[in-house]
């Protein structure tokens, strides 16, 4: 494979800090590469490095004749008085870069919901994120450096821009460079992984999957290093290898040496004994939204939400933005007063609501890290049963990253991944029995986003999850729920479920060309006559059995946490049987939204 650019003894210092220190790597055609590393330790540094725009303090950067290189960077850059049209294709005639097949793709996988002729200074965050992505990616340059690319992407814009990589860079065609915290799309879109650590770049082959494997080698050769970060290493490993099939099908690492490092790794959470803790905790009722409704003035954001949360659930919210998952949320924790239907709380119930906003950081600002937390608990208990132990404060602390320096630092003087720690520390702190993360991973890098995981594992409660991060979704919760149409719809194929939805549901909202004429004002039905009413009839048949499944479910929930707790095969009988209901259920909900779809 031809050399594409490459980096020769690189050394680079800060005045209180060196960054790399003799740092030889090349890229080759054909090479995907995602850079992973705590925050701080140069990830974003090294991209400069190897686009120009930084200089080394020693050491050289080569990059072969004739080679483009592109750059994505975390700093928004685009002119608000600017449109989308000329950010994204400048100045080209409109049959030249509609005839461009990467540039339609480009357009519509990134840019289908935002007005083409929109000034950029009208746009959100997200939506300018989009905007410089796909005004990079329509350009034809050899190596794409990408920094933190999916950032304000949600499920489907991740999924896209992964495939639309993979295609895009074969094995013999240009070279990539990624930064990225999400760890499905660093295992979907890379063939190899760098990480960042102690001024050094360790090149590992595969994506994240892979690169896990290597780095529990590595530390297990290493013996005596690094020993919680190498736990957390190996209990990631064991999710990868035993919780998401889908992943773990692909050869990305020798099957055999996975499992001789996981062999005495115990399952990630013992679900049914976190559940009865729960229950004991909750009691056996938590949250029930009951046929609720939510309209804010002429818009209805959500309608006839159906949904009892149980003790102990674990499940991952998914919708595109303005769906209206922040309302749901608002509803769990009382914040959001239902338009019609009711929410009915358990009296044990104590929520906690970890934001986007740090709103619990506010009132701490000046304070030193040690004083906000010397006012809270002295002690957390984690794990449960003959393995529960109680830790300090600091020591969680130290879990998520923090060093005894850090404790004398004001909050104010944090970055953004530590506010965001602190903020789940004082929640977690306070106690909860129904826990709601709003977007947690902001900010965090992979070993932070695997500690916080690891806390959640033994967190014995209710725990309710927003996010865009397919990885941490699917790692920390059993079950996700899409938010469709103002509707709740359980999934039981998970995310891949979710984006086949989403790409219906995209093609039936597509809108008519204006050369379509009249029709295209409206929409015709896609059944008429006798197909129109048997559609009918059977729609309203499928609404019938799944009020009297739902039914069931409630009455065999309510016998669940009247069960006797320390029977644990009574226990998982029942939930067995509930799990066989909710498959019924869920295969009558797919039914019912094709019905739905065609009689729009």
């Amino acid at each position: 494979m031809a050399h594409l650019l490459g980096a020769e003894s690189l050394h680079l210092e800060y005045p209180t800090k060196v960054v790399f220190e003799s740092v030889t790597l090349g890229v080759n055609e054909g090479d995907r590469i995602g850079i992973v590393g705590r925050n701080g330790d140069g990830k974003s540094s090294l991209l400069g490095l190897l686009a120009g725009r930084l200089e080394p303090d020693s050491g050289r950067v080569t990059v072969r004749g004739g080679v483009t290189i592109g750059v994505l960077e975390q700093a928004d850059t685009l002119d608000d008085a600017d449109t989308v049209s000329h950010a994204v294709v400048d100045d080209r005639a409109e049959h030249e870069w509609a005839g461009d097949a990467r540039t339609r793709d480009v357009i519509a996988g990134l840019l289908g919901e935002i007005r083409w002729d929109a000034p950029i200074g009208s746009l959100s965050g997200g939506q300018r994120r989009r905007v410089a992505l796909a005004a990079l990616l329509v350009e034809d340059h050899d190596v794409v450096i990408l920094d933190e690319p999916t950032n304000h992407l949600d499920v489907e814009g991740i999924a896209w821009l992964a495939e639309h990589l993979r295609r895009r860079w074969p094995a013999n065609a240009g070279g990539l460079l990624v930064v990225t915290h999400d760890r499905w799309f660093l295992d979907e879109a890379c063939t190899q992984t760098w990480e960042v650590h102690d001024r050094i770049v360790e090149a590992f082959e595969g994506g994240y999957a892979a690169y896990i494997l290597q780095r529990v080698e590595r530390d297990r050769m290493a013996a005596a290093t690094e020993q919680r970060r190498q736990n957390l290493a190996r209990k990631e490993l064991a999710w990868l290898r035993r919780g998401a099939p889908a992943r773990t099908a692909k050869p990305k690492f020798r099957i055999d040496a996975a499992n001789q490092l996981i062999e005495d790794v115990p399952e990630i959470r013992d679900k049914t004994r976190l559940q009865s803790l729960a229950v004991s905790r909750l009691g056996k009722d938590v949250v029930d939204l009951l046929d609720v409704s939510v309209a804010y003035g002429d818009k209805t954001v959500l309608r006839g939400v159906e949904w009892r949360i149980a003790p102990g659930e674990r499940t991952g919210i998914l919708g595109v933005n303005g769906a209206g998952k922040s309302t749901l949320l608002g509803l769990i924790d009382g914040d959001v007063l239902p338009t019609s239907g009711r929410v009915k709380r358990g009296t044990t119930v104590k929520v906690a609501t970890l934001t986007q906003r740090l709103d619990e950081l506010e009132e701490h600002l000046s304070d030193p890290v040690r004083v906000v937390i010397a006012s809270l608990r002295t002690s957390y208990t984690i794990g449960s049963g003959s393995k529960a132990r109680d830790v300090t404060p600091a020591q969680l602390l130290e879990q998520l990253g923090f060093s005894s320096a850090q404790l004398s630092t004001p909050v104010k003087d944090l970055s953004g991944g530590q506010k965001r720690r602190l903020q789940l520390l004082l929640i977690l702190l306070a106690q909860p029995n129904l826990l709601v993360l709003d977007e947690p991973t902001n900010d965090l890098d992979t070993d932070m986003l695997a500690a916080m995981e690891d806390l959640l594992d033994s967190w014995p409660g209710t725990l309710i999850v927003v996010s865009h991060d397919r990885y941490f979704v699917e790692r920390v919760t059993d079950q996700q729920f899409a938010i469709l149409d103002g509707r709740l719809r359980h999934l039981p194929g998970g995310v891949d479920e979710y984006l086949r939805l989403r790409a219906v549901q995209n093609r039936t909202a597509a809108p008519v060309p204006e050369s379509a004429g009249s029709s295209a004002g409206g929409s015709e039905r896609a059944l008429a006559g006798a197909d129109l009413r048997a559609a009918q009839k059977e729609l309203a048949s499928v609404e019938r059995r799944l009020d009297k499944l739902r039914q069931q479910i409630d009455a065999a929930r309510a016998a669940l946490a009247d069960h006797d707790q320390a029977d644990y095969v009574g226990l998982a009988g029942e939930m067995q049987r509930i799990g066989g209901l909710e498959a019924e259920g869920n295969e009558l909900e797919s039914r019912w939204y094709e019905l739905s779809v065609l009689l729009e």
